[in-house]
This record gives C-alpha cells, structure tokens and sequence, in this order.
C-alpha cells in the first residue's frame, strides 16, 4: 500500500481507539524516518489539541479553515519527522470554519510529508464524511463488540457515497483467547482485515503518561501489533523488540494480535519486514517546535477507556 501516503482513521462509534490508532502509527512511521503528519480533523471535538501546550491565542486548523491563517502557521513539531495540525477548542472558531478548506490542507501537506493521518471525527456530519472522500484511503478502526461494529458498518456506506476507498479494517481490544472470529467481522463488512491490537493494560498507561504507547511500552504486544500495521501500510521495515508467535488464520488471533506479557518479551531485536523496505528522506519534519505534552491531554479525555 506504499502508493497511499494520506489515511483517514476512522470510526462509527467513539472510544474505540481511533486517535490512539492514529497516534501510534503516526509515532511508528516517524519512528522509522518517515515524515508525518498528523492532522486533527474532528473539528468539533479537537481530540489532538494535547499534542501542543496551546495558548488561548494559538493558531489551530480552525483558524486555517476560517481563512484566517495558513497551514503552515498551524503546524507544531512535536518531535523528530512528526508534526501535529491541531483544531481548536473553541466553539465560535469552529463556527466560522469552513470544512471545505480541508481539500487544500490536504494537498498542501501531501506535497510536504511522506505521510499524512485525518483523525476524523465519529459520527455522522458534514465534516466528518468529507475526509473521507479526501484520503487515499479510509482505515476503519473498531472493537469486536457488536455496536462497534454495527456503526462501522455506517462508515463504511458514508466512504463510500463519499467517493472514497476503505483500506480495511483494524479491530482493538482484541483477546487470544476469544471464540469470536476476527476475520469472519472483516468478512461481514466485505472490507479486509488489516490488523487486530490486542487489549494492553500499556495501552490505558501510555495515555495517562501522555506518550505513545509504542514509545511508552515498545516491546508490549500492543505496540508491537502497531508497529506491525504501521509497516505493512507502508511497505518498510520497522524494528520490534518483541517475539511474535506463529498464529492460525481462523481470525481468532492475526500477526498483529499477540498473546504475550512483559515477561515473555525477547530481548533480541527482530524486524518488521513489509516488502520494499523503502527509506525515507532523513529531512527533519517541517513545523514550528512545540512545546508539548508528549502526546494528547486530550486523547485522555476522547479515549481513556481505549
């Protein structure tokens, strides 16, 4: 898929792990010398605002949007190859904003970076279907869990009226030991499976730290499955420091969805192999530096329970 560099995250239903999703293969990808960046495209809830400790007076893509400032202006560096685009927080900002604008950012960043992320809202609203048509292609994130996956079947109809492709499917929260088949719901969506992230108590700890959970805890199970995902998005090679297990292809357990506590961590380093193994650009991410918390407050608040 390395011919896709802009990616929608996206979910039906919230708390499902879509910005976390977002944040982590954004980190990964980065990680391994790609340019990214990740933009928050929930213009209502500005789930990524925590990426950058804002001013009340700091330009965010609500000021973009509004005509007010350009992309560059909004674009914070966070750390080495990875900036942050971030919405504001304030309602009447959101009220002048004109989604439309969002075509152009897109573009603009595309021209810039190796990889661009939409952190799209959940939901159904204007705002939200239109990154989807924008995007190369859509990645639906969700739970096993039966309203989840009810909802993603919504987005799924939304991408498609909206003119765009879904990728496939990357459920959270996975267990080992579940007798539901992972790939029998990506079947029923008719959309494939791209990866399972298996449930890691990591996972809750990275977002209190306020780092993402594959610098948190990158030999956990967890990052591990991201960095996997992270990989065959992008057709690179990543380095993992965890073992992973040969699984069966029932669905109850894919390549990224591992069974395995800290203490079964191998100390060895082994890769993350998706074809190519392209390199990127050793230029650093453009952006102003940002005074950060790491990663997001406020993805805290969006998805604690992620």
């Amino acid at each position: 898929m390395s011919h896709e560099t802009v990616y929608a995250i996206a979910s039906g239903k919230g708390g499902v792990g879509k910005t976390t999703t977002t944040v982590n293969l954004g980190t990964a990808l980065a990680e391994a010398g790609e340019r990214v960046a990740v933009v928050d495209a929930d213009l209502g809830m500005a789930n990524l605002a925590g990426f950058v400790s804002l001013s009340p007076d700091s330009t965010t893509l609500h000021d973009v949007l509004s005509g007010g400032a350009s992309i560059d202006d909004a674009t914070y560096r966070i750390t080495e190859n990875i900036v942050a685009v971030p919405s504001g927080t304030s309602l009447d900002e959101y009220a002048d904003t004109s989604p439309e604008g969002l075509s152009d950012v897109v573009a603009e960043l595309r021209d810039q970076f190796d990889y661009v992320f939409l952190d799209v809202g959940a939901g159904v609203s204007h705002e939200t279907v239109l990154p989807l048509g924008l995007a190369d292609a859509v990645i639906l994130v969700s739970t096993p869990e039966p309203a989840a996956i009810h909802d993603s079947k919504k987005t799924l109809e939304l991408t498609e009226r909206a003119g765009g492709a879904v990728a496939g499917l990357v459920l959270t929260r996975t267990r080992p030991d579940s007798d539901v088949s992972y790939d029998e719901i990506a079947a029923r969506l008719e959309t494939p499976l791209l990866g399972t992230i298996p449930e890691d108590p990591g996972a809750r700890e990275s977002v209190y730290a306020g780092t993402p959970l594959v610098v948190y805890r990158p030999d956990g199970p967890a990052a591990t499955a991201y960095k996997r995902l992270a990989a065959d998005l992008a057709g690179i090679e990543i380095p993992t420091t965890a073992t992973e297990p040969s699984v069966e292809s029932d669905g109850d357990q894919s390549p990224g969805d591992i069974d395995q506590s800290d203490d079964d961590i191998d100390p060895d380093t082994d890769t993350v192999d998706s074809s190519d193994g392209s390199t990127a650009d050793d230029d650093d991410s453009g952006g102003r530096e940002a005074a950060h918390d790491d990663v997001s407050s406020a993805i805290t608040e969006a998805e604690s329970d992620s």
